[in-house]
């Protein structure tokens, strides 16, 4: 799988998703994110792990904790990814109207 089908695999689980959410607020402990879920501390970090290997988390050690942040490198590359789509759909479109302009009598 490559890297977009690995983000795109991560986040399809809405648990992981809204692990991944929470941290839009700023790093955060894993017994914090796991306060507000219905799942237990150890699945967050499991979700956490996932995260990480598809390059969207961070973490970084703060005394005996580890804090986890969103890494803006793996939010960029799945927004070019996306862009992409865009860019592709847009040209797609101006080909099929330039096409239909020469069409018209």
């Amino acid at each position: 799988m490559d890297a977009n089908g690995q983000v795109i695999a991560a986040l399809a689980d809405p648990t992981r998703r809204a692990v991944f959410e929470q941290l839009r607020g700023g790093p955060r402990p894993v017994g914090e994110l796991a306060r507000d879920l219905p799942v237990s501390r150890p699945a967050v970090s499991q979700h956490l792990r996932v995260l990480k290997e598809a390059g969207l988390v961070t973490e970084r050690k703060d005394g005996t904790r580890r804090l986890y942040r969103i890494d803006p490198a793996g939010i960029a590359a799945i927004r070019d990814y996306f862009d992409g789509f865009w860019t592709d759909a847009l040209a797609a479109f101006k080909a099929a109207a330039e096409a239909e302009q020469k069409e018209e009598p």
